[in-house]
């Protein structure tokens, strides 16, 4: 009989020598392996005309089954902020230790010769995969220019429209600002009674001032009502002083009740001791015998039953000793009357 030999396709053993790989099973499961893994292959042929390159993406970190190798391959190539579509399964196709897994997974599979070159990339086409991913390089960056110049000019724009909003609004306040500058001083003068100063420079500079226009200024009386104010007299209470008299601060002023130390801060140590018992109550289960039992009532001494004095103090055996000795003296003292 053959040796056991293990198939990784049928994944059994199998006695039968080489024969196996003849048979109908084994060679079903090698066309559903390759058919899964042709789909891949050519879509990273068609990369090599054309390479893509994206920003990177976690999904871009995808690995591919290799029956041929019986491996794992990284499906596209990252590097940095950038990635190539296809790149690593190209580079794997491309490398001699993938040529050589492949000449002898055919050999040891009997597969068809024909179909062997689909699996395979040539030196020139992977150099011809270098140029067109160089050129997309510079048609990515290009792109990212263009982006960064559209967002730019969107920024431009933006921050052109805030300075038309900010001066729309700024313009007709500083047309009202030199009208209302001019006119306040001049009703001010007017309405307190002073009259503008005129200078006159003489030809000596030992007397500069030579006229002055100086009007008597009258004198305010605060007690007249206005257009605009009113004067509703002085609201010192008689008897209360203030911190501008020099009085004492409400603040700073004692209160009896508090000076006395007849109302002590915080909680008694009663309350204390009552509030700490709740607490351990809480702890216990709430539906416990005598729980809800009110300690403060008054009951008398006998409304419990005596069951020979198991509730006094001592050992129990000395009530139980007790409770027969006196039943015994009970029992006697009748005897001795009807005696």
């Amino acid at each position: 009989m053959a040796p056991p030999q293990r198939c990784p396709l049928c994944r059994q053993t199998f006695f039968c020598g080489r024969g196996h790989v003849y048979s109908h099973k084994h060679q079903r499961q090698l066309k559903g392996a390759l058919e899964r893994f042709l789909p891949q292959v050519e879509a990273a042929r068609r990369a090599v005309r054309a390479a893509q390159v994206e920003c990177y993406v976690p999904e871009h970190d995808r690995c591919c089954w290799c029956p041929c190798c019986g491996c794992e391959v990284r499906k596209h190539l990252s590097h940095g902020n950038l990635t190539v579509l296809h790149g690593g399964l190209l580079e794997h196709l491309a490398s001699p230790e993938h040529k050589k897994a492949t000449n002898k997974f055919w050999w040891e599979n009997k597969a068809h010769a024909q179909v062997k070159e689909k699996f395979l990339i040539s030196p020139p086409d992977y150099a011809r995969f270098k140029k067109s991913m160089v050129k997309g390089l510079d048609s990515y960056e290009e792109r990212e220019d263009e982006v960064i110049k559209e967002m730019a000019a969107q920024i431009r724009e933006v921050e052109q429209s805030r300075q038309e909003v900010v001066r729309s609004v700024l313009e007709p306040q500083a047309e009202s600002d030199p009208e209302e500058g001019s006119s306040a001083p001049e009703s001010w003068k007017a309405a307190n009674g002073l009259a503008p100063l005129s200078f006159s420079h003489g030809a000596s500079s030992s007397q500069q001032v030579s006229h002055l226009d100086l009007q008597p200024v009258a004198e305010l009386d605060w007690m007249e009502t206005g257009p605009h104010l009113t004067f509703i007299g002085h609201q010192d209470t008689p008897g209360v002083g203030n911190i501008h008299s020099g009085a004492t601060p409400p603040w700073m002023i004692q209160e009896e009740e508090h000076s006395s130390g007849s109302l002590p801060i915080g909680p008694s140590y009663e309350e204390f001791l009552k509030e700490k018992e709740k607490q351990k109550l809480k702890k216990l289960p709430p539906d416990r015998v005598g729980a809800n039992f009110d300690h403060s009532s008054n009951t008398s001494a006998g409304w419990l039953p005596s069951f020979g004095r198991v509730w006094n103090n001592g050992r129990r055996w000395q009530s139980r000793h007790q409770f027969k000795t006196e039943a015994a003296a009970r029992s006697r003292q009748p005897h001795k009357g009807k005696s």
